[in-house]
């Protein structure tokens, strides 16, 4: 049977129960799914609104409603490849042409619908959570929580470090530089993006890994995370991705963007531990590299 996800605290000082839980990071908005969806606030193993006044030392549990996974999103078993979960966080490792989340033109197969078929293999009560997402032939880590409250606290101002690894046409002068260039739509279309004046603030450093002949291998730390932001800046630098069509890469050597999430640090929204997740290049990519 599944069991409803509760984080407790102890009461610092005499205040509402409704402040403390403002400071612990509770919002308005669980607030309302709590006392409408069949969730609920202990003090000391009874249950209050959030009216009642705490004293130092008190207590308080707050158990939240189980949830439910949106009915467009097809249950689907599928191979998952997770290299870490615990009760508040999976990690897993995303093949490259599959996408996120689904789409018009992908409503099914996606990493999501494997994802809530999982959940409900192992009795997991969330919906599909989905903190870090990767474009559909990018390969690599991605990150979810399994807790609506869990993935809005992360959401704010939660650091999170992502590193990609890619292979790009031509050989860079620079073996690290910073690339901060503004990023928005390229005219009408829904799908390309460009640098632009009027864009979204972008930041990436991009460091040298090894140099070769006609191509490079690179390591990308991203600062922002805007859609296509790696591709974009490597293509405005003159040093598209090997196999980024849509970004002027050739795609003679491999069909895909050459592209990987290879590393994730991330500090755990419960614990407060400093963890790093990995993922090997994949051997589409491998083989790219003599």
């Amino acid at each position: 049977m599944c069991k409803q996800f509760q984080l407790t605290f102890e009461a610092i000082e005499e205040v509402l129960l409704r402040e403390a839980l403002s400071k612990w990071g509770i919002s308005k908005r669980t607030l309302t799914s709590i006392k409408f969806g069949g969730g609920s606030l202990l003090v000391n193993g009874h249950e209050k609104t959030v009216r009642h006044p705490l004293s130092k030392g008190d207590i308080v549990t707050v158990i939240f409603p189980f949830e439910e996974v949106s009915l467009g999103l097809i249950r689907q078993k599928g191979n998952l490849e997770i290299i870490y979960e615990d009760d508040v966080l999976l990690i897993v490792n995303k093949p490259h042409g599959q996408s996120t989340i689904p789409s018009r033109e992908h409503p099914s197969g996606t990493l999501a619908n494997f994802i809530a078929y999982y959940y409900e293999q192992m009795s997991i009560p969330s919906t599909v959570h989905i903190l870090t997402r990767l474009d559909r032939d990018t390969s690599g880590i991605v990150c979810l929580v399994k807790n609506r409250h869990i993935h809005h606290i992360m959401n704010h101002g939660h650091v999170m470090n992502k590193t990609y690894e890619a292979i790009v046409h031509g050989k860079l002068e620079r073996t690290t530089q910073e690339i901060i260039k503004p990023i928005g739509r390229k005219g009408s279309s829904i799908i390309e993006r460009e640098v632009r004046e009027d864009g979204l603030f972008a930041h990436t450093d991009v460091s040298v890994i090894r140099q070769y002949a006609d191509f490079s291998h690179v390591k990308c730390l991203l600062h922002t995370g805007r859609t296509h932001q790696i591709r974009v800046h490597l293509a405005h630098i003159g040093h598209p991705i090997v196999g980024d069509d849509l970004y002027g890469g050739k795609l003679d050597r491999i069909n895909r963007q050459a592209l990987h999430c290879a590393s994730v640090d991330i500090t755990h929204p419960l614990s407060g531990k400093k963890m790093t997740f990995t993922s090997s290049l994949p051997e589409d990519i491998q083989k790219l590299i003599p």
